[in-house]
């Protein structure tokens, strides 16, 4: 670039939005875009090879978009055979070009991880260059609103967030300023499994044939990264703004309506069933929350959407989403370091290569090997359950979970899984642990019939692994949890189990045999 840079504008790889505020002024005369695929991004935690490919197509497209409204970019691509780029880190390629480039100011919003945001701000300091940190105006809560609502506090309730949300942006209100059916949540109805029958039929999102660019992707991940897990053969996401919108539209007009009462539900081969599966959509920001819940709250009003289903989507997006980032934002970065109950366990090579005979484990991990994605209570009451009881190190979950799954961003992942699935921040995000034994499990699908463990029994070769390691945690974790009046009657039953010492000791040396006959290999199998 020969002409004097103005402004160097970042756009990183979960800012996909031609409406960001780092693009406001943007002159294409003065200033230029800056965009790299980075092979640390890529390897720092051992990643999908569809989680890569979606990045990569949606960022290369996202460039393609530029380039059509003559904004300038410089842009860093990956070479499939090329190893000069091989191990080159974020920081590494932006130095080098704040050097060759000289901008006067960089211009950016803030990423959705600590880690980059820590590291760009040290460099451009140490550079001694100037920078401005725009708002990201993606999101309905700022983290200084977060902060300042949770000033004063004594704990955080995402229900009274919720709320305070709902009434501040008249989402869902009347004209009386009272909620829409007369009650803030309508979760009591959403929780129906389907019964011996299972679904009416075989539920999917909308589907998209990779173009030239994603094609391209594709075989640079299967040469540069073919070692790592999943599957490129059925690859179908949107990768612009278009086809999200598109799926968008096909969720709100096809299964929106069911979603509320089958959100909790699973069942065998049905990965997506009435949810939208738009996480990974929005976390790129190829779409706004806004669309998606003016979509959803206008399918309630016209008749197409029961009101259930419309609040459920809504307290996903306006309620929980927002309250997980905040929290993320005003507790990093010491969050990260959060282990309430000192569990130490690796994960087991199962939640990688999904080569199990636990039933639930194994439908589970097809979803995530295939598809990069499983609905929550997938991720929540099987895949966490198991981890968190079985004694994980959260920390060593969440990395997993940021490897495997399409949706991932740190912002969005390490207060659900250390937080919510692991209760490694000890009630910050969740108010008790989200545990359960294998009834849980039957009662919500239909993954038991077939399975060779008893979900009913605790001990004994054939006891489900979900309920042995369930006593195991309450017991092992007795003290800590004693006194959380939301787990009163589980403690109540595990002193029940306490008066009878064989018993529990049978539990103690089945856990410890599962433990030990399941390996709990590293979680990064590089």
């Amino acid at each position: 670039m020969s002409r004097p840079l103005r402004n160097l504008v970042l756009i990183f790889g979960d800012q996909l939005q031609h409406d960001s505020a780092a693009l406001d002024d943007f002159d294409i005369q003065q200033d230029s875009l800056w965009m790299a695929e980075v092979e640390e991004e890529i390897t720092y935690v051992w990643s999908h090879q569809l989680r890569i490919a979606m990045f990569l197509s949606a960022m290369r497209h996202f460039r393609e978009e530029c380039q059509d409204r003559d904004r300038p970019i410089e842009y860093h691509e990956l070479n499939p055979t090329s190893d000069s780029d091989r191990g080159k880190s974020f920081i590494e390629i932006l130095k080098q070009d704040l050097k060759r480039l000289k901008p006067q100011k960089v211009i950016f919003v803030q990423p959705g991880d600590y880690r980059v945001w820590n590291t760009i701000r040290e460099l451009l300091e140490q550079a001694d260059v100037e920078y401005e940190v725009r708002p990201d105006r993606h999101f309905y809560c700022s983290p200084q609103e977060f902060l300042e609502y949770s000033a004063g506090k004594k704990e955080l309730r995402l229900e009274y967030f919720y709320r305070w949300l709902r009434k501040k942006h008249n989402v869902l209100m009347d004209q009386d300023g009272q909620p829409e059916g007369g009650q803030w949540n309508f979760d009591h109805d959403n929780r129906e499994a389907f019964g011996k029958s299972g679904p009416e039929s075989k539920l999917a999102p909308r589907q998209f044939r990779p173009d030239e660019i994603t094609q391209q992707v594709i075989e640079l991940v299967r040469q540069r990264y073919p070692k790592h897990p999943g599957s490129l053969e059925s690859f179908d996401l949107p990768v612009t703004r278009t086809e999200a919108l598109k799926k968008l539209r096909h969720f709100i007009t096809e299964r929106l309506d069911n979603f509320g009462r089958y959100e909790d539900a699973m069942w065998t081969d049905q990965t997506y069933l009435y949810h939208s599966h738009l996480s990974a959509c929005l976390n790129l920001k190829l779409i706004s929350p806004r669309e998606c819940i003016e979509k959803a709250v206008e399918a309630y009003y016209s008749g197409e959407a029961a009101l259930n289903s419309v609040e459920g989507f809504v307290r996903q997006i306006l309620g929980w989403r927002e309250f997980i980032r905040g929290i993320y934002w005003t507790h990093m970065p010491d969050y990260a370091e959060l282990n309430a109950l000192e569990a130490e366990s690796e994960l087991p090579q199962f939640y990688w290569d999904g080569a199990t005979d636990l039933n639930c484990v194994r439908e589970s991990m097809r979803h995530v090997r295939l598809h990069a994605y499983s609905h929550h209570i997938h991720r929540l009451m099987i895949l966490g359950n198991l981890s968190q009881t079985l004694g994980v190190h959260p920390y060593r979950f969440h990395e997993w979970h940021m490897a495997m799954y399409l949706d991932a961003i740190d912002w969005v992942s390490l207060p659900n899984t250390l937080g919510m699935s692991q209760f490694g921040d000890g009630g910050i995000v969740g108010t008790k642990p989200y545990c359960s034994t294998g009834n849980y499990v039957n009662k919500m699908s239909n993954f038991c019939r077939n399975c060779q463990y008893d979900y009913k029994k605790k001990v004994g070769e054939d006891a489900c692994p979900l309920t042995t390691f369930y006593w195991d945690f309450l017991d092992r974790n007795y003290e800590q949890l004693k006194e959380n009046p939301r787990m009163k009657f589980a403690i109540q039953n595990v002193q029940k189990l306490r008066k009878k010492p064989a018993e529990l000791e049978e539990v103690r040396q089945r856990a410890n045999s599962l433990r030990e006959q399941w390996g709990c290999q590293k979680s990064s199998p590089k």
